[in-house]
């Protein structure tokens, strides 16, 4: 803290308090970072990208391209409200993933239930296979699930399943493509919402009895597994409540995970990273389970499970910090949330280590379909991708696709704060304020002008639903007046200075502050 020169008796004394609580805040502050954890998060601010007219239900990256899947029309371009400058993309869109550009990579997909839900590249990047419910690819006749050549987007000749009602997931091996969804046939014989095909659209002998739709698979080879999560109660004649993980091979269950899910909680969404896996759950009525779960892939041992209610759509994990899509409520039991007084929080990190929160809140609107806000995440490179149903971001107009990087900053701390003074001892003024609060950076630091002139630097931490109140005094000549002023930065960006607050201090009468 830097105090402005005074010759005036008790400065010394009032600097050196000054000093000390600083060195006190800092103290807490470093002391709170290292329970947060080392984790980096992506910044909270978005980059420029095109839009959608309807909602984003999958994200894949392959060769530079991100590919969009979902139920929609046409394109915008950043900025452009409905109706402007529109492009036909018939429910997948190609983007370039690091400038965003859009590609002319537009076969579309129509039919039936008119939508895609489901992307996957095969693991060398040359083919995208793409699910849904659709008849149709450009004008050739196709059962809900097709084949791209990602090099020329060309629809592939081998790969074309005759599948009997949605695929709402896709995972791919070097020589399995599994589906998964609400279909019972598959070319023609029983496959009960899994099978697997080899990349040239033979049907595989991996055959598994499933009682309801599956909405996400997670193909993990290296362990022998493939990991199965969706609406359903029973497979193969057992109890698997939502989740199960089955050989690859056969479709036998491998490992089951009692007690992860309660009923009527569901999965929506499967990743992982080199040895773990994140569920995120989706739950409807009381004693349900709405948030994320970490598993080892190995043993198949739970790591943690978090608390949050407000069903998770999305997942993604990428440096150690697993990132989801949901409308985040009542998160107080887990470290690092907010209780149920809190809005919904569209967008959550955490520690990959621990299901702490930390500090990144980017957010959207729930928007149109269900109001579930993002529905897709998928890391391209550096850069997030998130896709969904919502038409705002961080309280701007955005619909249905985002992105996020690893920065540099841009973003400006929120509800920058206004000075008050309250009476204090002769030639001391004390000044208050509420913290304000930053989308990716918990310590703030305010800055106090006196005069045009800095006098003091403290800092706090904050959140958006954690504002504290925090006070300054300030040591001048006894019935002198001054003009102060606070500005707020994160380090990098700063927020306007608040209007000038004008004191007189205490002489022989107390502290009047006018503004």
């Amino acid at each position: 803290m830097r105090l402005r020169k005074s010759t005036k008796r008790g400065a010394t004394t009032a600097s050196a308090v000054a000093l000390l609580a600083a060195a006190s805040l800092i103290t807490a502050t470093a002391t709170a970072a290292a329970a947060d954890g080392d984790e980096k998060t992506l910044t909270a601010d978005t980059l420029a990208t095109w839009q959608t007219d309807g909602i984003v239900w999958s994200l894949e990256y392959a060769n530079g391209v991100v590919y969009v899947g979902g139920t929609f029309n046409k394109v915008r371009p950043p900025g452009a409200r409905p109706g402007q400058r529109e492009v036909a993309r018939k429910n997948f869109a190609a983007f370039d993933a690091r400038t965003g550009r859009l590609l002319p990579c537009a076969l579309p997909f129509s039919g039936a239930g008119n939508t895609v839900r489901a992307l996957k590249a095969s693991p060398g990047d040359e083919v995208l296979y793409v699910g849904g419910s659709f008849t149709r690819a450009g004008k050739t006749g196709v059962a809900s699930a097709a084949a791209l050549n990602t090099g020329n987007c060309t629809l592939r000749k081998d790969f074309r399943p005759t599948v009997s009602s949605f695929v709402r997931a896709i995972d791919v091996t070097d020589g399995a493509v599994f589906l998964g969804g609400d279909f019972t046939l598959v070319n023609g014989r029983e496959r009960e919402r899994v099978a697997a095909l080899t990349p040239g659209g033979a049907l595989l002998p991996f055959k598994a009895e499933i009682d309801g739709p599956v909405r996400a698979l997670l193909a993990a080879p290296e362990f022998g597994k493939v990991i199965v999560g969706g609406n359903f109660n029973m497979v193969n004649g057992d109890l698997e409540r939502s989740l199960v993980a089955l050989r690859p091979v056969t479709g036998k269950t491998v490992v089951s995970y009692p007690g992860w899910l309660p009923s009527r909680s569901s999965v929506q969404a499967l990743t992982r990273d080199a040895t773990n896996f994140y569920v995120a759950a989706e739950g409807r009525g009381t004693g349900i389970f709405d948030g994320r779960i970490a598993g080892r892939l190995g043993s198949g041992e739970m790591v943690w499970k978090d608390t949050c209610l407000g069903a998770t759509q999305a997942v993604a994990v990428h440096n150690g910090v697993l990132y989801s899509g949901s409308h985040a409520h009542n998160c107080r039991d887990t470290p690092g949330g907010f209780d149920e007084g809190h809005f919904r929080q569209h967008f959550l990190a955490q520690s990959v280590r621990d299901r702490h929160i930390l500090h990144w809140f980017p957010d959207t609107d729930g928007g149109t379909g269900e109001g579930n806000g993002p529905r897709a995440l998928k890391m391209a490179g550096q850069i997030l991708w998130a896709g969904g149903e919502f038409t705002e971001v961080n309280g701007r107009r955005q619909q249905s696709l985002t992105r996020f990087t690893p920065g540099p900053d841009r973003g400006a701390p929120q509800e920058p704060p206004r000075l008050k003074a309250s009476a204090s001892r002769t030639g001391r003024v004390t000044l208050s304020w509420r913290s304000a609060w930053d989308r990716d950076d918990a310590v703030l630091k305010y800055r106090i002008y006196r005069d045009g002139k800095l006098v003091a630097s403290p800092t706090g931490r904050s959140k958006e639903w954690n504002r504290p109140v925090m006070k300054y005094t300030d040591t001048v000549a006894p019935g002198s007046r001054h003009s102060y002023r606070i500005a707020v930065t994160d380090g990098r960006n700063t927020a306007p200075a608040s209007k000038a607050l004008v004191v007189t201090a205490a002489g022989s009468e107390r502290t009047k502050a006018q503004r």
